[in-house]
C-alpha cells in the first residue's frame, strides 16, 4: 500500500545571531574574543520555523510558496538532513535527491564524469546503473566537450546544468529542487521544468520551492504556504496560490519611505478610459497605470517603470518611461507619470508592480501595490495571456486577395441537400 514519502512533525527551527559556532579556525576564535571582550550583549533569537507538520504522499509533487526569508530553504534542508531542526522531526523513505545550491555534493577538484559517479554513489546507485544513465545526464546537462575537465573550471551555469542533470536522472524516490532554476537562461529552465514533470510523472516525489507560481501550479498538485516561518495555508496547488497571491496587493500608503532617499513613491491608481479609479473593469476597454511620485534632489537620468503579473507570478507587461522619452524632467518636484495600456489582456487578476532609479541605481522597487480584475469573454481559452485580435488572411493556394474578396462577397449558391 503506498505510503507517505515526507512526514514532518512540529518542525522547529531557531537561530541565535551573532551566535558562536563551533569548528572555527583559531583565528575566528581569537577575533571573536576580542570583539566580545568586555561586553556581554544579549542574542537575539530568528524561529525560521514554527511548528510546521505536513504529510507527502509517495508520488506526489509538492510545491513550497512564500515570500523571501519565509523559511521554505530552512525547511529543504531540514527535509535533506544538511540540516537539524531544533524541535520536532522529519522522515523520508526512499532515496533523496537535493538540488538547494549550485553544485550540492560536487567535489570541485573532481571531473565532470567523476562527479556523476560520486554523486551516483551517495545516492545509493550502483556503479553500472549510474553508467546506464550517463550518456543522457550529460547531453541533457550540455557539458560532453567539458566532462573530464575538473568541475571547479565550470561556469555557474555549467555547474547548474550537471548538478540538475544528475539529481533529476539518477532515478531518485524524492527529488527536491529549491528556486536554483532562476539562475539558468530560459531554454535551460524549460527544460529543468520539463524533466521535473517526467519524474512526477513516473511516480516518483518531487518537492519544488519556487517564486514562479505558474510552474507551481502546473508541477504541483498539492502546495504549502509559508508565512514568517508557520504554515499559512495547505492544500490543492491552485487554491493555495490563489490565497497567497491574495495577500500580496496592498496600498502604497502602507510603504515605509526613505525619508534620505533622493525619489519617494505617492500613490499608484489604476484607472479606465474615463479616468476614474477601479478595482474591475471590462477586458476591451484600455486601462491607464497612474504612478505619482516625489523627486527631493536633481536626479540625471531618471527612469520610472511598471510591471504587470498575471494571477501565476507571471510578468506580462513592462514598460519604462526612458523607452519612448528621451528628454525627461529630474528636477526636485512631484510628478504624475501615466501609462495606458490599450486592451490586449486576458481576462483574470493582475498585480502592479513598479520601480523608478537610474541605469546604475535603484530608488524604488515593489512587485504587488495594486490588484485590479478583467472582466470578459475568454472564448474558451483561459490560459493565454493575452487577446490581440490580430488580422488573419486566408485565401486558396494560388489564388489572389481580389479573388477571394469576390469569392467571400458572393452569395453561396442555395441547393437542397442530399
Amino acid at each position: 500500500m503506498t505510503g507517505n514519502a515526507i512526514e514532518a512533525e512540529h518542525l522547529s527551527k531557531r537561530y541565535r545571531l551573532g551566535e558562536s559556532t563551533p569548528g572555527r579556525t583559531l583565528r575566528e576564535a581569537i577575533a571573536g574574543s576580542v570583539r566580545g571582550r568586555g561586553r556581554q550583549q544579549p542574542r537575539e533569537e530568528l524561529w525560521s520555523l514554527r511548528d510546521v507538520s505536513f504529510q507527502v504522499p509517495e508520488g506526489q509533487s509538492f510545491g513550497v510558496v512564500g515570500r523571501n526569508g519565509a523559511g521554505k530553504s530552512t525547511l529543504l534542508k531540514i527535509l535533506a538532513r544538511i540540516t537539524q531542526p531544533t524541535a520536532g522531526r522529519s522522515r523520508t523513505r526512499g532515496r533523496l535527491a537535493p538540488l538547494l545550491e549550485v553544485g550540492t555534493g560536487f567535489h570541485p577538484e573532481l571531473t565532470g564524469r567523476e562527479n556523476v559517479y560520486l554523486n551516483g554513489a551517495i545516492l545509493g546507485m550502483s556503479r553500472r546503473d549510474t553508467a546506464r544513465r550517463f550518456e543522457e545526464i550529460v547531453t541533457f546537462a550540455g557539458v560532453e566537450r567539458f566532462v573530464d575537465t575538473p568541475v571547479k573550471r565550470y561556469s555557474s551555469g555549467m555547474y547548474l546544468r550537471l548538478a540538475f542533470a544528475v539529481a533529476a536522472h539518477l532515478e531518485p524516490d524524492i527529488l527536491v529542487v529549491d528556486e536554483v532554476l532562476a539562475v539558468g537562461d530560459a531554454e535551460f529552465q524549460a527544460k529543468c521544468l520539463g524533466r521535473m514533470a517526467t519524474v512526477g510523472q513516473e511516480g516518483r516525489t518531487v518537492v519544488f520551492v519556487s517564486h514562479n507560481l505558474e510552474a507551481i501550479t502546473r508541477l504541483c498538485t498539492h502546495a504549502v504556504w509559508l508565512d514568517q516561518g508557520a504554515i499559512r495555508a495547505i492544500g490543492s496547488a491552485g487554491e493555495v496560490v490563489d490565497t497567497y497571491l491574495g495577500t500580496l496587493g496592498r496600498e502604497t500608503e502602507e510603504l515605509v519611505d526613505d525619508p534620505a532617499g533622493p525619489v519617494a513613491l505617492r500613490s499608484i491608481r489604476v484607472l479606465d478610459a474615463g479616468s476614474r479609479p477601479v478595482e474591475v473593469m471590462r477586458r476591451d476597454q484600455p486601462l491607464t497605470v497612474e504612478v505619482r511620485f516625489q523627486v527631493r534632489v536633481a536626479v540625471p537620468g531618471l527612469d520610472v517603470a511598471v510591471h504587470l503579473y498575471n494571477v501565476r507570478g507571471v510578468e506580462v507587461l513592462s514598460e519604462a518611461w526612458g523607452d519612448t522619452v528621451l528628454d525627461r524632467p529630474n528636477e526636485p518636484a512631484e510628478y504624475v507619470a501615466r501609462l495606458q495600456i490599450p486592451p490586449l489582456l486576458n481576462v483574470g487578476e493582475y498585480t502592479v508592480g513598479v520601480w523608478i532609479g537610474t541605469r546604475y541605481d535603484t530608488f524604488v522597487q515593489e512587485t504587488a501595490l495594486r490588484r485590479f480584475r478583467l472582466e470578459g469573454d475568454v472564448k474558451g481559452r483561459p490560459r493565454r495571456i493575452m487577446s490581440l485580435e490580430l488580422p488573419w488572411d486566408v485565401r486558396r493556394v494560388g489564388e489572389s486577395k481580389q479573388q477571394l474578396a469576390s469569392v467571400i462577397q458572393k452569395p453561396p449558391a442555395r441547393g437542397r441537400r442530399r
